[in-house]
């Protein structure tokens, strides 16, 4: 297990615990989040160790490495995901300039935009540490995913875009990863990143059981003021933000049913929807968001 007795971003020993949240989906463990206080990054005390996470994986109910289509919110996943694969794909063409390049995708899951980019002509190559994962990526879309650990050898400027689609928030080695991110990524590649937002409305609304809490899978809880400053760290600064809608609806459901015990479609719409309202003027506080970085000048 790994306990902090300081900040995993930032270092500082100003850290205090702020809730317990439940395993909905594996173990039914309590775990403790706690806080920054100067660079306000949440985090999951007490984690397995790398070598011990992956049973907290196993279950059918977690969709990214199960592709299961089972109940109502897996269902709505995979409807919108055949949305925002190409609204992905879209914006990295836009970002970057390039109607084709080389592109890392970090936490491929089941390979479903890693196909994508590789049929609209990018040279993808995709890492995901899941077994089972890589073989849905292989059995569906014929491709072979590689484990994470190939990461630390790429080379020099290997690439053009790095995509971390809800990933950043599972990777044990933190800094070792942004340290890599310096090296392999070209002067003029873009960085994107999209990770849950702890400042939402949402996850206000509900509280220790905001389904993007996610013990003890998610190891760090984000906030813009959190995630700009550890990128800040390593020469990297944010380009843009892009909301993404659909998650707060999603998270909602998934939140509602953690809160009572059984599915409130009706509340968890509602609640999803409110949370966007509340986003409309100010895009930080969105349930996620997309960081697009950039290398500083």
């Amino acid at each position: 297990m790994i306990y902090y007795e300081a900040c995993p971003a930032c270092d500082s020993k100003r850290i205090s615990p702020v809730c317990k949240a439940i395993d909905h989906t594996v173990s039914k463990e309590v775990y403790e989040i706690c806080e920054c206080f100067d660079c306000t990054l949440r985090f999951t005390q007490n984690i397995p160790d790398i070598s011990n996470i992956g049973k907290y994986y196993a279950s059918d109910a977690y969709v990214s490495h199960s592709d299961t289509k089972q109940g109502l919110v897996n269902t709505m996943y995979h409807w919108v995901r055949k949305f925002t694969l190409r609204q992905k794909q879209k914006l990295i063409t836009h970002i970057t300039g390039l109607k084709r390049g080389k592109i890392l995708d970090i936490g491929a899951g089941t390979g479903a935009f890693t196909h994508v980019m590789q049929q609209s002509g990018w040279e993808v190559k995709g890492l995901e540490p899941d077994a089972t994962a890589r073989a849905q990526a292989l059995k569906n879309y014929g491709i072979a995913l590689d484990l994470p650990g190939e990461l630390y050898s790429l080379n020099n400027d290997a690439v053009d875009a790095i995509t971390m689609w809800h990933v950043l928030e599972h990777v044990h080695d933190l800094k070792g990863y942004w340290e890599v991110f310096t090296k392999i990524l070209g002067k003029e590649g873009r960085l994107i990143i999209a990770v849950p937002n702890y400042t939402s409305y949402d996850a206000r609304y509900y509280g220790a059981y905001w389904a993007a809490y996610d013990v003890p899978r998610h190891l760090y809880h984000f906030s813009p003021r959190s995630i700009e400053k550890l990128a800040k760290q390593f020469g990297f600064e944010i380009e843009c933000l892009k909301p993404m809608w659909f998650d707060a609806v999603y998270v909602s459901l998934l939140s509602e049913q953690y809160k009572k015990g059984k599915p409130n479609v009706t509340a968890g719409v509602w609640h999803g929807l409110r949370s966007n309202a509340s986003a409309l003027l100010n895009r930080k506080a969105c349930s996620s968001l997309i960081y697009v970085f950039k290398k500083s000048s």
